[in-house]
């Protein structure tokens, strides 16, 4: 299985939008400050994720959101379902 993953800086309050096949070393490299996207905005907290099957689909949904305008909506709401 693959993540799509959101982090949420506690420091600037910003997203960081990813996806891996390893989800919690890569969590663990976001939080150790061995990410450079993320060193400096650190601690962070996991604010959503998903499961897909494929790489294909786990990337697709990153890039989707990253996309801006309406996707960045839909992600905030799914942030806020989960709080």
């Amino acid at each position: 299985m693959y993540t799509f993953y959101v982090l949420q800086s506690k420091k600037d309050n910003r997203l960081y939008l990813g996806s891996t096949k390893n989800f919690k070393r890569r969590f663990s490299e976001h939080c150790s400050g061995l990410v450079v996207s993320t060193k400096n905005r650190r601690p962070l907290d996991l604010a959503y994720k998903e499961e897909w099957p494929t790489k294909k689909e786990a990337m697709a949904r990153e890039q989707y959101f990253k996309g801006g305008g309406r996707a960045h909506g839909i992600l905030k709401n799914l942030i806020q379902q989960k709080k």
